[in-house]
C-alpha cells in the first residue's frame, strides 16, 4: 500500500489530495480546494495538515509528494514545489513532479482524436501541448510543451480536435468550427489527477531527486528577460 499526498498550485489557486493504492488500483481518501480568496502559500501547508486529520492519516505515512511542476504561474509553482520538497524531505518520503499539460490531459477521457491542453502564458501566449489516444485507454503526448501565440494556435486547430485547459477563458467564440470544448469543470487541474498520473510514473519505479527537482517555467521571468544574460 502506497500513500501519496498530491499538490497542485499552477495556477491562482490550487487544490490537495490524499490517494491511496489498493487491490483494485488508487483511491481517492480526501481531497480540498484551496480557498482562492487567500494566498495559498498562507492556506496550501495548513490545508493539508486539516486534510490528514479528517482522513486520521499521520504525516508520517506519506510515501510519495506528487507535485505540479509546470508549466503555471512562477509564484503558484514555486509555493507548490517548496512545500511538496518540505514535506518530502521532512517525512522521508519519495517525490516526483508531473507536468501541468499532462494533468489536464489526464483529466479527460480518450477520444478518436487529438486533444490540446493549454495554459495562459500571458503576452498574448499559450503554453501548449498535443496529445493522441493511446491504445492503453489514456493519452499520449507526440507535442511536447512549447509556448505559441494565441493567433497561431487558434490558425493551427482542425474540426474534430478537442481542446481543454484554463487558457481557453475569453477564447471560446475564437475557435474554429468542429473544434471540440471539453466542459469547463475539466479546465482547471486538480490535485487529484497530479497523484494518479505520477503513481503511475512510480510503478514504473521512477521518481525525482529532491535535490535536484526545481519547477518547469518554460520561460524566464519578465524581471529575468529585462536583465539579459549576466
Amino acid at each position: 500500500m502506497t500513500r501519496i499526498l498530491a499538490v497542485e498550485t499552477s495556477g491562482r489557486s490550487g487544490s490537495i489530495a490524499l490517494l491511496e493504492s489498493c487491490q483494485e488500483g488508487l483511491r481517492t481518501a480526501g481531497q480540498a480546494m484551496l480557498p482562492p480568496t487567500n494566498r495559498t502559500a498562507r492556506t496550501l501547508a495548513p490545508s493539508s495538515g486539516n486534510l490528514l486529520e479528517e482522513v486520521d492519516w499521520s504525516p508520517q505515512s506519506i510515501d510519495l509528494v506528487a507535485v505540479a511542476a509546470g508549466p503555471g504561474s512562477f509564484t503558484g509553482l514555486r509555493i507548490g514545489m517548496t512545500m511538496a520538497k518540505t514535506w518530502a524531505y521532512a517525512v522521508g518520503a519519495k517525490i516526483l513532479g508531473v507536468n501541468t499539460l499532462e494533468v489536464l490531459a489526464s483529466q479527460v477521457l480518450p477520444t478518436t482524436g487529438p486533444l490540446y491542453t493549454v495554459l495562459d502564458a500571458q503576452r498574448e501566449e499559450l503554453f501548449a501541448a498535443r496529445f493522441e489516444p493511446a491504445e492503453s485507454g489514456s493519452w499520449d503526448m507526440v507535442k511536447p510543451p512549447h509556448i505559441i501565440a494565441i493567433p497561431a494556435w487558434i490558425e493551427s486547430l482542425s474540426p474534430g480536435e478537442t481542446v481543454t485547459g484554463p487558457g481557453l477563458t475569453h477564447l471560446e467564440d475564437s475557435l474554429p468550427r468542429g473544434v471540440d470544448i471539453t466542459e469547463q469543470h475539466l479546465w482547471q487541474p486538480v490535485a487529484k489527477n497530479v497523484g494518479e498520473v505520477a503513481w503511475k510514473r512510480f510503478c514504473r519505479k521512477e521518481e525525482d531527486d529532491l535535490w535536484q527537482l526545481v519547477p518547469d517555467y518554460y520561460r524566464l521571468s519578465a524581471a529575468e528577460e529585462r536583465r539579459g544574460p549576466d
